[in-house]
């Protein structure tokens, strides 16, 4: 597959790794390049300074042929506005982001996007954890 990422923090570039080493072809965009300092050596993807809310660095990156775009900054408005341009001004047929506000995850889930909200997820873990354990 064909995957954009933007954000090379820790998740954006655990999973550029992760990916590039399953074989498919990543490209990863970040504002600093210092950011790809977290790729590994081998990294066989492609790492593009720039900003992924700007349609010319998107077209760079090659988002009119990717199967999936990936959002993963700090920032959930830039991570919504990114993944929305993927989905209506691209047509990228898979659009995921992170959305650390709980209640913004739903209402941009219900716009088609897959969001995934860490607060949520991490929260869940704990509290089976909790539960599942409370005899302990």
């Amino acid at each position: 597959m064909k995957i954009l990422i933007m954000g090379c923090g820790r998740t954006g570039a655990q999973l550029a790794t992760t990916l590039d080493a399953e074989g498919h072809q990543i490209t990863i965009i970040d504002i600093d390049d210092y950011s790809f300092r977290r790729l590994p050596t081998g990294f066989k993807g492609t790492a593009l300074v720039g900003d992924g809310t700007n349609d010319e660095t998107l077209q760079k990156a090659g988002i009119e042929e990717v199967d999936a775009f990936v959002a993963v900054t700090q920032g959930d408005n830039r991570n919504i506005l990114a993944a929305q341009i993927a989905r209506h001004v691209f047509k990228v047929p898979r659009v995921l982001l992170r959305i650390y506000d709980p209640y913004r995850r739903e209402l941009y889930a219900n716009f088609g996007l897959e969001t995934f909200s860490p607060t949520i997820i991490f929260t869940q873990l704990l509290r089976d954890s909790i539960i599942e354990n409370r005899g302990h």
